[in-house]
């Protein structure tokens, strides 16, 4: 049976509260107005990714709530996006001179697009607060553009994982090659693992999704961990992903029984196939993930059990989330103090910061006392933690890189030459980063 964890009533109690505020969806976005004053007011469009829990308006409506009744004059209209169709939704605003004000969420976006474009507002003096100053230094470091201006004020971070089914690996003696305690395994384990289940009678052990970008983090993982490859340098200034490690892995799961190349699927496809049943394992999922997924599917019958991504030196990188406000500069200087004086609300006072943490179902990016004291599931995945690797994501020509990682996805599925597609990739990349290549 599955486990009910303390984390999901608790999302449960957040959500039934904030359903007394004022809220309103409407499938495409939200919109949850101030109270009515007199005199003139500042409007606010306010965008958010579906981060955890800011996916839904209620989570959201408490806060935007209070920030209204402080500060009357200022109104927020809140827009939902989906990672499937947000990205379209962001440029076509911002070509026709529509961006939003405010926008949730990573550096990957506010940073290494947006903010390299030359859109979005300079946040550097919300970092002078005492506030700022608790904030984790490697999540001060993936804040801060290579321009010394900052982008992204930050909120909440997370682990990205990956998850097996627990039944069906003890059920297929797979179980055997998970290290329990640690929630790791080796690459030799994986392969095992895999052979065991497809032999079992599974026949989609595993899906490598290379539809989109949706969700591309887990494949990153997955195949930099298997044998120790790199994505970028350490100063994130290139893409140093063609290596013989990196094609090693790619070859590895290219040739590997039960493992599939689904050139119709993104990340969220991947949960939901690994959640009805469909794969023995999900390379898309995090601690927010198994929340939601455990409240969307009552009936699920399987326990899930979080793992690290497979490698061969013991050594385990995954790949972190930050998430956090960031402002666009659309010529009104009205706008972005009124953004700033928002973001302030949202962050200096710490039960109310604590309240947005909560809110997305990740862990702050400073210290709060006892947020998820006798959790569970969050105990249970802070444990992975420990492995963070480095934040490449603000490389530049990241946007680029994210297109030309799927597509190198679907050229290997396609059965391409591994070697090559490795190698087009990196050079596409590096060109949008604005590094010479070997053949320049």
């Amino acid at each position: 049976m599955k486990r009910i964890f303390a984390a999901v009533l608790a999302l449960l109690l957040l959500l039934a509260a904030c359903t007394a505020q004022t809220a309103e969806e409407n499938g495409s976005g939200s919109d949850l107005p101030s109270s009515s004053t007199e005199g003139e007011k500042t409007d606010l469009k306010f965008w958010t990714y579906p981060v955890g829990g800011w996916a839904s308006a209620t989570a959201i409506s408490p806060i935007i709530s209070a920030f209204h009744r402080e500060h009357p004059g200022t109104r927020i209209s809140v827009h939902l996006l989906s990672y499937e169709t947000g990205d379209n939704e962001m440029e076509a605003a911002i070509a026709a001179g529509e961006a939003p004000d405010l926008v949730f969420e990573g550096p990957e976006r506010l940073t290494a697009n947006w903010g390299a474009r030359g859109l979005m507002a300079d946040l550097s003096e919300l970092w002078e607060s005492e506030a700022a100053d608790a904030i984790y230094d490697s999540v001060a470091a993936a804040s801060h553009s290579n321009n010394g201006a900052c982008y992204i004020y930050p909120i909440c971070m997370t682990t990205h994982c990956m998850a097996v089914n627990r039944d069906l690996f003890e059920a297929a003696d797979a179980w055997q090659y998970i290290d329990e305690a640690n929630h790791t395994w080796t690459t030799d384990g994986f392969i095992a693992a895999v052979r065991a289940l497809h032999e079992y009678g599974v026949e989609r052990v595993g899906e490598i999704y290379c539809g989109g970008q949706g969700g591309d983090q887990g494949t990153r993982a997955l195949v930099t961990n298997l044998y120790s490859g790199s994505f970028t340098d350490a100063a994130h200034t290139r893409y140093t992903f063609n290596s013989p490690e990196n094609v090693q892995a790619l070859e590895l799961l290219s040739s590997l029984e039960g493992i599939s190349f689904a050139e119709d699927a993104v990340g969220t496809d991947n949960i939901n196939r690994f959640c009805a049943g469909e794969l023995a394992m999900c390379f898309c999922w995090n601690v927010g993930t198994e929340v939601t997924q455990t409240i969307n599917n009552p009936d699920r019958d399987f326990d899930i059990f979080p793992m690290a991504f497979p490698t061969n030196d013991n050594e385990f990188n995954l790949q972190g989330g930050i998430w956090g406000f960031g402002a666009f500069d659309n010529g009104s200087e009205t706008k972005i103090e009124a953004a700033k004086t928002f973001i302030r609300s949202v962050t200096e006072d710490m039960d109310r910061y604590a309240q947005a943490v909560l809110s997305s179902t990740f862990w702050p990016v400073r210290d709060v006392p006892n947020i998820y004291e006798n959790d569970e599931l969050m105990t249970e995945y802070f444990q992975l933690r420990g492995y963070l690797g480095d934040y490449y994501q603000v490389t530049p020509g990241w946007a680029e890189a994210r297109t030309a990682w799927w597509k190198m996805l679907q050229e290997i599925g396609e059965g391409g030459d591994v070697a090559k597609a490795a190698e087009t990739f990196e050079n596409t990349a590096n060109e949008a980063a604005g590094v010479k290549t070997a053949t320049e």
